[in-house]
């Protein structure tokens, strides 16, 4: 209840209005990928539900709703977050970049790494990875093999592509794709 609360202050802070309890459906303006957008949400919404369900940006899947997996990671004001358990109320005022940021006419060396190095298999966990490894490259950019197994080491894929994704992102270190 008292993290509710704090959430709700937050917002109402930022909406540049007193403090009340929030309840049912609020429209709320968050910033992904570079575009304001308003969504409605209920203060339980998750970030994953507004990305998939109102947004249509899927990348961010809803493999695991306890965060273990990694596969809804998403970057909020450039720190990767899964948006399976970040409210959506509590982006409010925040930067949020998906995996469909990376992508595009010109894609971002991680995702072309990734193709390259053959670094997905059911591809359910790629943007996760994908996202957590740009995140951990912007802040490490000559990182070696050990420091990017460590630094991924809250991502999980089930399929097994550990070795390809690690050489995915020692291949960005490096410059190439």
């Amino acid at each position: 209840m008292a993290a509710a609360t704090a959430v709700q202050t937050q917002l109402a802070a930022q909406q540049g209005t007193a403090s009340k309890v929030i309840s049912g459906v609020t429209k709320v303006t968050l910033t992904i990928n570079g575009k304001e957008q308003a969504v409605s949400v209920e203060p339980r919404t998750t970030l994953l539900d507004v990305l998939r369900y109102q947004l249509d940006l899927t990348g961010a899947k809803p493999v695991s709703m306890d965060s273990s997996s990694g596969a809804s990671t998403v970057l909020v004001d450039d720190q990767p977050m899964s948006a399976s358990s970040l409210l959506a109320v509590a982006c409010v005022g925040k930067k949020i970049r998906t995996v469909e940021s990376l992508g595009g006419d010109k894609p971002d060396a991680v995702p072309a790494a990734f193709v390259a190095h053959d670094a997905q298999q059911c591809g359910f966990c790629t943007p996760g990875f994908v996202v957590a490894v740009r995140a951990f490259l912007d802040k490490h950019p000559r990182a070696t093999e050990e420091e990017i197994r460590k630094g991924l080491n809250g991502n999980i894929c089930r399929c097994g592509t550990y070795a390809n994704i690690i050489q995915a992102a020692i291949a960005v270190v490096k410059g190439g794709k």
